[in-house]
């Protein structure tokens, strides 16, 4: 493939949506984006982690698509039907208003989380509805769907069959249904129509094989499934003990947390995308759509404050199925990530003949990262289990059986570098913030042990408890920058530091913690956004810059409050909410101008949004 490099200071390629122009819609298995001009450009089929159908987001011309919108100049707004994830599309036309009501019916088997469910799911019906109603004029209409099966790698034939078009590769097959009359394109199939006001026409696309058939999507079928569909959101949503000042910001983001949940097995994926980047031109490139440790522990963390005890029982019973003895093993008992299914292996590759968002490559799928060590990860899951024990259910006798397994591991292996929470690949450091999480693996165990009256080496857990608070308050802490800092015995900034209150390893007002927050405030802060680090100052192995981190955004809103900073906390939250999408959903990362960049939406983001929102709600009062 010739590759043209990538120009800063090229125009915009009109062929690419920005990144925040897009809605998501889901089924609990996988997710498609929806851009707001009417167009499908992501969607992996039938699972997350499985090859992209549509992938023009990363290849406009390789990747597939499924296009529908008006087939005359028009203006558009998206929204989501209330308290849903069913995303509207409509467009205003000089002759009418039109209308797409996207959707992916979840499967009845996830209503109830102790329902067995097929292991990867592929023997469950996969369905994607498309419904186009005017209501108002008349609107004439362009379909086509065109896609691209494997990343755009592999071939395959069209045909059209009483009205069906059946898409075939060698390992997957589409079948689309349509109440609209459809034609071939070469391998695509199209379809252009007129509706006047009160018509509609429906778009169905199936994954079809030996023991799923084709199934026909009338006009009143449609019906149905957007109605069960709303219901099942609406009663999902009911369970929300949520009723403060941003309720409609924290709702769409639980909505969103529960669309990156695969429910066959409970896990939850830190962003249903791969390689969108982080900035223009850039490298840093990955593959979210795993099982991050620390990101679903903190879920956890977010839907329990919510009510949302299911998910929370469901992430447990995945995650103490793969914590293992540790032996021989660099990680430890955990890897960073998991695969949906739980396989541990996932091997990073670069697909060359994708040119990549807006000429961004490369394109990577796998990520090498899952054998990095972290040793955060261990503070995040223990403290998510004391919270589910806390606020959820008692943990069972195994339960705690692994809990003590993981605390002893911790407390031989603590006192080492580690790659850190931001995956750095320039080399193992003694990050603050590995330590600080070691610390409350510890510190939670020995309340849970202390409270349920668990067995526990208990002074062994208060010694090594004791010892690293002493190491983090000794060599973390710089007298020249008068805080806390990224690495023992440095001077860079981090603002993974803003944990240290919401940890509980300092007080709030701790004279040492509000110098901290100030030296923060003025080196990583612009306008409530907050920078992980300088990487000029740090380097992490990788070329380019980014943009601010959200989710360190949000916890600088909760280190105000917790500081009693509380004009300047409702402030940067307000501010915050206003680099939110139109449909209320964030990116990893914003841009020097507020543009989203990174994978989208980011789990860690949402999550830490809902924290923010429910302390700042419940210091404000």
């Amino acid at each position: 493939m010739t590759e043209t490099p990538f120009r800063p200071d090229a125009p915009p390629d009109s062929r690419y949506l920005p990144i925040a122009e897009h809605g998501l819609i889901g089924d609990l298995r996988s997710v498609a984006l929806v851009g707001s001009n009417g167009t499908i450009d992501w969607y992996c089929c039938p699972s997350f982690d499985a090859p992209s159908v549509f992938a023009a987001i990363l290849d406009a011309d390789r990747g597939g698509c499924f296009e529908l919108a008006a087939a005359v100049p028009a203006r558009t707004k998206q929204f989501y039907f209330p308290d849903t994830n069913v995303l509207i599309t409509r467009f205003f036309t000089e002759d009418g208003v039109g209308e797409i009501q996207d959707f992916m019916p979840v499967s009845s088997d996830t209503d109830d989380p102790h329902h067995p469910v097929p292991p990867r799911g592929d023997t469950a019906r996969h369905r994607l509805i498309r419904r186009v109603l005017c209501v108002r004029g008349t609107v004439p209409f362009h379909a086509l769907v065109a896609p691209r099966f494997n990343y755009g790698a592999d071939r395959h034939t069209l045909r059209i069959t009483d009205g069906t078009a059946f898409f075939e590769s060698p390992d997957r097959s589409l079948a689309l249904t349509s109440t609209a009359s459809l034609e071939s394109d070469g391998t695509d199939a199209r379809a252009d129509f007129k509706l006047s006001e009160g018509e509609s026409a429906v778009f169905a696309l199936d994954q079809v094989g030996e023991r799923i058939a084709p199934r026909d999507c009338a006009h009143a079928e449609a019906e149905q499934q957007f109605g069960a569909t709303v219901a099942y959101w609406r009663r999902w949503l009911a369970q929300s003990r949520y009723r403060g000042r941003w309720r409609e910001m924290v709702h769409r983001s639980a909505l969103t947390l529960k669309l990156l949940t695969y429910a066959p097995t409970g896990a939850i994926v830190a962003a249903p995308t791969t390689s969108l980047p982080e900035q223009l031109g850039g490298e840093r490139n990955w593959d979210y759509r795993y099982v991050w440790i620390r990101d679903a522990a903190f879920c956890v963390y977010a839907l329990l404050r919510l009510g949302f005890a299911g998910e929370a029982e469901a992430f447990m019973r995945y995650v103490t199925t793969h914590i293992s003895s540790g032996d021989g093993c660099p990680s430890g008992p955990l890897q960073i990530m998991y695969g949906i299914d739980g396989r541990r292996e996932l091997p990073e590759r670069i697909l060359d003949h994708l040119e990549g968002h807006h000429g961004s490559a490369p394109v990577r799928i796998g990520n090498d990262a899952a054998g990095q060590l972290q040793l955060d990860i261990y503070g995040a899951l223990i403290d998510s289990i004391y919270l589910y024990d806390k606020w959820a259910q008692p943990i069972s006798s195994g339960q705690w059986d692994d809990v003590s397994h993981l605390v002893e591991w911790v407390c031989d292996h603590w006192d080492q570098p580690d790659e850190g929470v931001w995956e750095t690949r320039g080399g193992r450091k003694n990050f603050l913030y590995s330590r600080v999480m070691c610390w409350v693996a510890i510190e939670r165990a020995i309340r849970l042990a202390t409270h349920r009256g668990l067995p526990a080496d208990l002074a062994r857990w208060r010694q090594v408890r004791d010892t690293i608070y002493r190491r983090i308050m000794d060599r973390g802490w710089s007298e020249r920058r008068h805080a806390f800092v990224q690495s023992e015995d440095g001077d860079v900034l981090d603002a993974a530091v803003l944990m240290m209150p919401l940890a509980k390893f300092i007080a709030p007002t701790d004279p040492k913690w509000l110098s901290t927050l100030d030296a923060l405030t003025e080196d990583l802060v612009s306008d409530s956004l907050v920078y992980r680090y300088d990487p000029q100052a740090s380097p992490d192995g990788l070329r380019g810059d980014e943009g601010t981190f959200s989710i360190c955004s949000f916890w600088y809103v909760e280190a105000l409050v917790r500081a009693g900073r509380l004009e300047e906390a409702r402030l940067a939250f307000e501010k915050m909410l206003t680099y939110a999408n139109h449909l209320g959903l964030y990116a990893e990362e914003i841009g020097r101008t507020g543009e989203q960049q990174g994978n989208f939406p980011q789990a860690f983001t949402h999550l830490s949004l809902i924290s923010a929102a429910f302390n700042l709600d419940r210091a404000l009062g």
